[in-house]
Order: structure tokens, then sequence, then C-alpha cells
């Protein structure tokens, strides 16, 4: 398992070299790039400025691991759903060209009056479709765990059980329904075949979340991916809480 960075609200407000330098500063091996941030790396770059964030990275000893998209595929509205694929296949062509191998999306709810089991199957065929583009690109779909319903791991199954495109991937996001009944580990068993190579944490000392036992499920998985620190703080002092989280991560790793 190696650290990483979320640009939540940690990252938000660097630029792209502040930001590569910060992650070397503090032993962070990649990141991911959340959309609208002072980053400036969006779909609007042209060649040119594609092929140096590109080497920006390669320079540096910080991997580009995606970016972090805010696309869902739950709309009723045939309009906004098409707008959102359009833009997802945008955005993987501009993971391609800076040098990442993947895109963030999310499911975000279960709309009332429609059924349950038609937006389900919506969301999978949404990321069916784009899964597909995305391999003809080299790169990975990550849906992360979101959204008052769509988080809860059973719903995520249901979802997953549709999607046959082999590079779709679950992130894992730490949430506190993966704690609702049966627990952690009877929940992380419905997915745990269907997980990428990202999992999002928060701070591992500003809640009580079940850490330790989730690397331990993690390792039990073979999990050799990124875990991603998205804060959700904001101390005044990123670079000394970033040095504290990393040491935290190598204690639970060192426990397993």
């Amino acid at each position: 398992m190696k650290l990483g960075l979320v640009t939540y609200l940690w990252g938000k407000d660097w630029s792209l070299a502040e930001l590569i330098a910060n992650c070397e500063k503090t032993g962070y091996a990649g990141v991911e790039l959340r959309t609208e941030h002072a980053h400036g790396v969006e779909a609007y770059l042209s060649k040119k400025e594609r092929e140096e964030v590109r080497r920006r990275f390669e320079d540096s000893s910080v991997t580009c691991i995606g970016y972090g998209s805010n696309f869902e595929f739950h709309s009723p509205d045939p309009a906004v759903l098409v707008a959102n694929i359009q833009q997802t296949k945008t955005y993987i062509q501009l993971c391609r060209d800076i040098g990442a191998s993947g895109i963030k999306v999310k499911p975000n709810t279960l709309p009332e009056g429609v059924s349950r089991e038609k937006t389900i199957a919506q969301i999978a065929k949404s990321f069916n479709e784009i899964g597909q583009f995305a391999a003809d690109h080299g790169q990975l779909i990550r849906v992360e765990v979101h959204g008052k319903i769509t988080q809860q791991l059973p719903v995520m199954k249901a979802i997953f059980d549709q999607v046959t495109a082999s590079n779709v991937k679950i992130c894992w996001n730490s949430n506190d329904t993966d704690l609702m009944e049966p627990g952690l580990e009877a929940n992380f068993a419905l997915v745990k075949d269907r997980l990428g190579d990202t999992t999002h944490v928060r701070a591992f000392n500003e809640n009580d979340y079940p850490y330790q036992e989730l690397f331990r499920l993690l390792d039990g998985a073979n999990y050799q991916g990124w875990i991603l620190l998205e804060a959700h703080s904001n101390p005044p002092d990123k670079i000394a809480s970033m040095i504290t989280q990393k040491e935290m991560f190598e204690q639970l790793v060192t426990r397993l």
C-alpha cells in the first residue's frame, strides 16, 4: 500500500508546482487531482500544456494517479445523463494526455420518483459505456463509494452486479455507512472483488473510523494500491499535518 494525497481541503489552493513540491517534501508518492482546484489541470488545457503537466510529474518523485471528477450518472433527465457521459470521456482523454492512469467518478443518489432498479441499471450501463471508452485510452474508471444512498455497500454491489467492463473498479471511501449492520467486514466482503487501486481515507486521528481493521481487510484482499488522504479538516500548517498523517499511515502498515 502506498500513501498519496487527494487535492481536497489540504491541497486545493496549491498550484501544480506547489502540490508536487509539497508531496515530495512530505513523502507522499502520488496525487489524485480533484477538479476545479488551484492546480488548474482541466480539459481546457492545450496539447502543449498537457505535455507540460506530464513532464512535471515525470521529472518528480510523485505519481499522477488520476483525476477526481464530479461526474455522476443517476439523473432521470436524459440530457443531463448524456452530458455527464460525454464530459467524462473528455476528461478520460485528459488523463491519458497527462500520464494519469484513471478517472474518479461517482454515483450520488437514487432519485425519488424513479424505481431503484431502473436507476441502478442506468448507472451500471453508464459505467460500462465510459469503461469501454476508458479502456480504449488505457485508463481505469474508479467509482467512489459516494452519495447518501449509493454509498451503502449493498447498493454499490447491486450496481456492480451489472457492471461488465473489467476496468471499472470501486474506490473505497471510508464512510460511516461502511459500519452499518452487518458490519465492516461483511460489507467489505460484498465488494472486495471489485476494488481497484485507490482507497480514500480521512485524517487518521480526526475520526473514529476503524482504520486498522480496514487495513487488515485490504491486506487480506492482497490490496496493493493507493491509500489517498482526503482530509476534511483545515489545519493551519498542512505540511506538518501531512507529515503526521504519513507517520500514522506507516504505523498502521507496520501493525499488519
